[in-house]
Formats: C-alpha cells, sequence, structure tokens
C-alpha cells in the first residue's frame, strides 16, 4: 500500500472473485477503484468506512460478477482520478473488446501518441478500476504477458477466463 489516498471516498466492500478478493471503492454517485489485496499502487483505505450496501458498490459487484460468469457487465458511473493522458489511455483499454488484446503499441497509437509507449505502460499500470477497465488484454509486442499491477498470474487467468 502507499499513502495515497481516494479522494471523495465514502464507501468500500470486498468481495470474492476467482482471481481472489476484490476491493470496491466509491463514491455515492461514482466507481473510484477496483483493487486486489497485494494490488501495486493501492492507495490507503483504511479511512474509507465498511459499506458494502452502497448503490454503486452493489452495482459494481454485480458487474464483476456477470463478467465472471462470462457476461456482458453493466457499469456504473466511473470517477477514475488520473491525468488527461490517463484518461485517455484508459478510455482506449475500454474500448478492447472482450476476447481481444491489444500491444502497448497500439495502445500509443489509439491515443495518438505512437512514440509514447512507455508512458502508455505507465498509466494502464495507474488503472484504479481493475477488470472493468481491462488492462490486463494489453500485452507485449511479442505477444508476451507482461506487468499487471494484480501479478502476472491474474493476468493470465483472466485472460484464460476471456479463453484467449
Amino acid at each position: 500500500m502507499t499513502d495515497r489516498r481516494l479522494e471523495g471516498a465514502t464507501a468500500r466492500a470486498t468481495v470474492d472473485s476467482p482471481v481472489g478478493p476484490l476491493t470496491i471503492v466509491a463514491s455515492d454517485e461514482a466507481l473510484l477503484g477496483v483493487y486486489f489485496a497485494d494490488h501495486r499502487r493501492r492507495p490507503e483505505l483504511d479511512d474509507v468506512p465498511d459499506v458494502p450496501g452502497n448503490a454503486v458498490v452493489v452495482a459494481t459487484a454485480a458487474a464483476l460478477a456477470r463478467y465472471f460468469a462470462g457476461g456482458s457487465p453493466v457499469l456504473p458511473p466511473m470517477r477514475a482520478s488520473g491525468t488527461a493522458f490517463q484518461q485517455d489511455v484508459w478510455h482506449a483499454l475500454a474500448d478492447i473488446p472482450p476476447g481481444q488484446t491489444r500491444t502497448y503499441a497500439q495502445i500509443a497509437d489509439a491515443v495518438g501518441r505512437p512514440s509514447a509507449v512507455r508512458a502508455v505502460g505507465a498509466a494502464i499500470g495507474a488503472n484504479p478500476v481493475s477488470i472493468l477497465v481491462p488492462c490486463h488484454r494489453v500485452i507485449g509486442a511479442d505477444g508476451s504477458i507482461t506487468g499487471y499491477a494484480g501479478g502476472v498470474e491474474r493476468k493470465t487467468a483472466l485472460l484464460a477466463l476471456e479463453q484467449l
């Protein structure tokens, strides 16, 4: 964990999943994050109350359950905090269909910054909404499974779940 805090967080809850427990963090209006227990760059959440009945938490838990059941999740409103560049990268991630992958270079092209492959990698690594903003669908140029805030094993499991 780091000393980062999620501004506006009013609720959190932990749900079980096939890839381990996931902590959902929300405000009263929007999803702020989905984190693994051992997530790299996980913000400090001790001050965020455990409110499993929060409407956004409930909607996010349902979206995750639908994803893990092989369906298309209905995403709650999201408010992921990041720079304009990070937001652009995260939007490009959301455009990757289930069962498909993209390379870091393809995402850099998609955001109009073809020479910013390393910056794209950093933005992907800072994605606060694991699984639902599918950074696990980004692979190395050679097809290798590289880097994931939840660990390469989880990335491999998520890709296998999507039958890649």
